[in-house]
C-alpha cells in the first residue's frame, strides 16, 4: 500500500520559508527560521555535529519525520543549494529524486543517499519516488516552487509546518500562487514547543 505524500518545513510569522538569494541561504535570517532544530540530539547525530543535543517533542517530532520518509524528491534549486551545503554523507539517507532539466547520472553519497534526477516532470518524480519508498512515505523536500506544483496538482496528502517566531519581511513565500480553490485543510494536530508550534493538516479536495 502507498503511503503518505507529505511536507514538512519551516515558515516565518510572515510565510516566508526561504530568502530569495541562495547566497543568504545561511545567513542570519535562514539560522534564525531553522534555530529550533539545531540543538535536536536526532538532528545533530544524523548530521554527525557531535553528541549531545536537545531531547523532547522538537526532537521527536525530527525523528519520527526521518523515520517515515522512505524517499524524498526536491527541485533543481532546492539540490543546488544543497549540494554545496550538505556534508559528503548526505542528512537523508534513502533515495531522493531532483526534478530537473539536466541530465545527469544518479549520484550516489555515501550512508544510503542517491540522488536520481528526473527530466519527465512532477508526476514522474514522484512515481519513482513511490516505488523506491515502498511502504514508507514520500517527502516533498522543497523548495517553495516545486512544493506548490504538488499542492497546486492535487498530489500533497499531508503537510506540517513548523511556524518559527521570526520575521523575514521578503524572501520565497510558502504558498504564493496558492490554487486556493482546489484545496481544503483538515487540522491534524498543533503542538505548541518552546521554540516554535508545528502544525499539521491533512489535505483534501473542496
Amino acid at each position: 500500500m502507498a503511503g503518505t505524500v507529505f511536507f514538512s518545513v519551516s515558515m516565518s510569522l510572515d510565510g516566508f520559508i526561504a530568502p530569495e538569494s541562495l547566497d543568504d541561504l545561511m545567513g542570519r535570517q535562514w539560522m534564525e527560521l531553522q534555530q529550533w532544530i539545531f540543538p535536536q540530539r536526532f538532528f545533530r547525530e544524523n548530521l554527525k555535529l557531535g553528541e549531545g543535543g536537545e531531547e523532547g517533542r522538537d526532537n521527536e517530532i525530527v525523528r519520527e519525520t526521518f523515520e517515515r520518509t522512505g524517499a524524498s524528491v526536491m527541485g533543481k534549486r532546492m539540490f543546488d543549494a544543497g549540494e554545496r551545503a550538505w556534508p559528503e554523507e548526505a542528512p537523508f539517507h534513502t533515495p531522493v529524486f531532483v526534478v530537473t532539466h539536466e541530465k545527469r547520472a544518479p549520484w550516489e553519497r555515501p550512508g544510503g543517499t542517491t540522488f536520481h534526477f528526473v527530466n519527465d516532470g512532477i508526476e514522474a518524480a514522484l512515481d519513482q519516488a513511490r516505488e523506491a519508498a515502498g511502504d514508507r512515505d514520500v517527502r516533498i523536500a522543497g523548495g517553495g516552487a516545486t512544493i506548490l506544483e504538488y499542492v497546486n496538482a492535487g498530489l500533497i496528502d499531508e503537510f506540517s509546518i513548523a511556524l518559527s517566531p521570526v520575521l523575514f519581511g521578503s524572501g520565497i513565500r510558502l504558498f504564493e500562487g496558492v490554487d486556493a480553490g482546489r484545496v481544503a485543510l483538515e487540522p491534524v494536530r498543533a503542538e505548541p514547543s518552546p521554540r516554535v508550534t508545528h502544525l499539521t493538516y491533512a489535505v483534501r479536495e473542496r
